[in-house]
C-alpha cells in the first residue's frame, strides 16, 4: 500500500495584483515531501521561494491548484481546522529567530506547547528535552540577548520542534550565521531531524547547505526544477 507524502502540491499557481494586471509568482508547482526526507530549495531573490513556503505552511492559499498535508486537502479546511493542522503538522524556522526577548530560552521553547493546552509541567519537560537535543541545557535560563547568534537559532529550532511536527520548513536558517556556526547549527539540525524522523524543507542561498539534503530543487520563473 502506498504511503501519502507529508506535504504535496499539485499544479499550484499564485498571483497577486488586479484581475486586469495579475502578477504571476508560482506557475504550476508540483512537489512532494516524504516522511523523513530532507529537501533543499534554491532560487534567486524574488523567485517566489517565500511565497511557496507560506503556501506550504498554510499561511497563504494558492490562486489555483491543490495543497495537502498528510493526504488532507488544505483548501477544504476551515480557518480553525487549518490552524490546528498547521500547529500539529508544521514547524517553521526563519532567518531571524523571532524569539521573545523577555522570555528565557526555556520559556520560549515551552510557549507553543503551552498554547496548545499542555500543562506547564509537561511543557517544561518537553522544552528541557529539546534544549538538550540542541546542546543548550546549560543555557535554559538565559534570555535571547544573552545568547550568541548560533545559540538563538538553535533555540528557535527547538521551539519549532516543540509540538513534534512532521515537517520543519526553514527559510534561510543559517543566513545570519558565520560559516563555522552555520555548520554547527546545520549538523545539529540534521542529527535532531534524523532522531525524530522529521521531514525538512530548507530554503537557502548557501551552496554548502544546498548539498546537505537528499535532493535539491530550484525555483525559477515560478516553476520547480533541478538546479
Amino acid at each position: 500500500m502506498s504511503v501519502s507524502p507529508v506535504l504535496a502540491l499539485t499544479d499550484v499557481r499564485f498571483q497577486y495584483g488586479s484581475e486586469s494586471e495579475p502578477v504571476s509568482v508560482l506557475n504550476g508547482v508540483n512537489f512532494e515531501l516524504n516522511a523523513g526526507e530532507k529537501v533543499t530549495l534554491v532560487g534567486r531573490s524574488g523567485s517566489g521561494k517565500s511565497t511557496l513556503m507560506n503556501i506550504l505552511a498554510g499561511l497563504l492559499l494558492p490562486s489555483s491548484g491543490s495543497v495537502s498535508w498528510l493526504g488532507r486537502s488544505v483548501e477544504m479546511m476551515g480557518d480553525a481546522e487549518r490552524v490546528k493542522w498547521r500547529r500539529d503538522t508544521i514547524g517553521v524556522v526563519y532567518q531571524f529567530h523571532h524569539l521573545l526577548a523577555e522570555f528565557t530560552a526555556l520559556e520560549n521553547v515551552m510557549l507553543p506547547t503551552m498554547l496548545s493546552g499542555a500543562p506547564i509541567k509537561d511543557a517544561e519537560h518537553r522544552a528541557r528535552e529539546l534544549l538538550a537535543d540542541v546542546q543548550l541545557s546549560d543555557r535554559a535560563s538565559h534570555r535571547p540577548g544573552e545568547l550568541s547568534g548560533g545559540e538563538r537559532q538553535r533555540v528557535a529550532i527547538a521551539r519549532a520542534l516543540s509540538a513534534d511536527p512532521r515537517v520543519l520548513l526553514m527559510d534561510e536558517p543559517t543566513g545570519n550565521l558565520d560559516e563555522d556556526t552555520a555548520d554547527t547549527v546545520l549538523s545539529m539540525l540534521m542529527s535532531v531531524a534524523d532522531k525524530k524522523g522529521t521531514s525538512l524543507l530548507i530554503v537557502t542561498h548557501d551552496r554548502r547547505v544546498a548539498t546537505q539534503g537528499d535532493r535539491c530543487l530550484a525555483l525559477h520563473h515560478g516553476v520547480l526544477g533541478t538546479p
